[in-house]
């Protein structure tokens, strides 16, 4: 990062990923475009996950290409009269796969549950419930859940934050 006063320390941005509710992950699309979705996650064990369409451009791009970045912007506020923006931002790199094992999958529903309606604990197994199937006794999904290895991160705060921190 060029301006490091402006950096923010690894925890407040761990921080940042466990309290934000949505972001935008970013694949390599088609055509070598960036393709850029804004999407639910969790962060849980130091990875995100996410869930999805079973099928689809997201899930066709990761297929080719695991490498991704997320991006969450956590304070975006405008102070016109300084022609500025007093902002927050975290972006995490790494890898990301589809979950294929059921034990993943349902742990990773159960994460993503539990932070969006915490504890509801009947309400979300009807919902896996209704996202899990075992025609023939075969498990089958009707969502597809993500999980995003994280290679590094790091986050930004504009300096008007950083000197009002400090008192200044």
């Amino acid at each position: 990062m060029r301006r490091k006063r402006q950096e923010l320390p690894k925890e407040e941005c761990e921080k940042i990923l466990r309290n934000a509710t949505a972001g935008v992950l970013s694949v390599l699309g088609d055509g070598g475009y960036p393709y850029g979705v804004p999407i639910s996650y969790v962060y849980a064990e130091g990875k995100l996950y996410f869930h999805s369409a079973v099928e689809g451009h997201k899930l066709d791009a990761i297929a080719k290409e695991d490498k991704c970045s997320f991006t969450i912007i956590d304070q975006d506020e405008i102070h016109p009269d300084e022609y500025t923006t007093y902002f927050r931002s975290v972006i995490v790199f790494g890898r990301i796969r589809r979950l294929e094992s059921m034990e993943e999958i349902l742990h990773g529903l159960r994460l993503l549950g539990c932070k969006y309606n915490p504890g509801d604990h009947a309400g979300l197994q009807h919902e896996i419930d209704k996202s899990v199937a075992m025609p023939g006794g075969i498990p089958h999904t009707r969502v597809a859940v993500l999980c995003m290895e994280i290679d590094h991160l790091s986050g930004k705060e504009a300096i008007e934050l950083v000197r009002a921190h400090k008192g200044q």
